[in-house]
């Protein structure tokens, strides 16, 4: 016991007053952060009118996905101050943020949050987990990814992405959902008969 005593004090104290041994994570260029969002706040405003509204489902992930769609919300993104913003109830919600693969006791609660979401309403399955099951599929407690519960409008891949990828990922399905401009082809049009 003395000497297990001898050899833990010494680490012990160097790990409370030592370093931490994690590298700091390398932040994304900042004028790329803030054309994203600009360009996924200009985009929001001119499909809805409004911010956009985001819920996310956990539909049963290891949470890995979690901690990035939550970095979102950090100091370093702040969606907030670009009309992003995640809400508590899905009844306020345009998109459907799903995360991890279904699994059987989630599928129920998620097919009622999408009863729920008025229309318009994108579902987005985040991570290798909720397009296709990930690592979990074949699992006897897993129904696999969201599109055979749900049909899903857009698939981020990434085992988790990274903020920037969900945040491009935003942009891209606003993008996609807008409704084509009319164009008026020509000055003079043809008289009525």
């Amino acid at each position: 016991m003395k000497t297990f005593g001898r050899l833990l004090w010494p680490r012990l104290a160097q790990g409370l007053v030592g370093k931490p041994l994690t590298e700091p994570a390398t932040p994304p260029p900042p004028e790329v952060v803030e054309a994203l969002a600009a360009r996924v706040e200009a985009t929001a405003r001119a499909r809805l009118g409004r911010s956009l509204s985001i819920r996310q489902v956990d539909a049963g992930s290891c949470n890995g996905c979690e901690l990035e769609v939550n970095a979102l919300n950090g100091v370093l993104y702040d969606l907030e101050r670009f009309g992003l913003r995640f809400v508590a109830s899905p009844r306020h919600a345009d998109v459907l943020l799903v995360t991890g693969p279904v699994t059987r006791n989630m599928r129920e609660a998620l097919e009622r949050t999408r009863a729920c979401t008025p229309e318009p309403c994108w579902v987005v399955a985040v991570g290798d987990c909720a397009a296709d099951g990930g690592v979990f599929k074949g699992s006897y407690a897993v129904e696999g990814g969201v599109t055979p519960v749900l049909p899903v409008d857009l698939v981020i891949p990434g085992c988790p992405p990274a903020p920037a990828q969900l945040l491009e990922g935003l942009l891209a399905l606003l993008g996609a959902q807008e409704e084509p401009k009319r164009v008026v082809a020509g000055a003079a049009a043809e008289p009525e008969l």
